[in-house]
């Protein structure tokens, strides 16, 4: 099996933290990177692709509901580290739920809708609290 190619760049992602009767959204990631953490729905964007699109796009890809945008909450650079990975900057959003319920694809096993005070034990990935408290504070 040979070993996918590593970008040569740093790849644009996006993610959104979806709120929902005072609750946020959060997925556990069912392979690697990050494999059993619990985040954000999102992905890459795509090349000529709005960051709100790929948003909008990768929420429903990911977990089916429709969303409405509010605006940057905050970013996260995720660098490659001693045994490879990716190097990503991530632009992350505070987003109102606006309707469907979660259907998952794939690349998650798990989801919950979590007060942002009650998020307790759950391994998350790096920088998950700061983004939620940030976007809590534009929802």
């Amino acid at each position: 099996m040979t070993s996918p190619i590593q970008p040569d760049r740093p790849q644009l992602a996006v993610s959104g933290a979806i709120f929902r009767d005072g609750k946020v959204l959060l997925v556990r990631r069912a392979r690697s990177p990050a494999k059993g953490f619990y985040s954000l729905p999102g992905g890459r964007v795509e090349f000529g692709e709005s960051l709100h699109t790929a948003l909008h796009r990768e929420v429903d890809e990911e977990t089916g509901l429709r969303i409405e945008i509010l605006g940057l909450a905050g970013w996260r650079e995720v660098l490659p580290g001693a045994s490879g990975g990716g190097h990503y900057v991530i632009m992350s959003f505070a987003a109102r739920w606006t309707a469907r319920e979660p259907v998952l694809n794939d690349e998650h096993d798990d989801f919950k809708w979590l007060a942002p005070d009650a998020l307790g034990d759950l391994k998350m990935t790096g920088g998950l609290l700061e983004v939620i408290e940030a976007a809590r504070k534009l929802v």
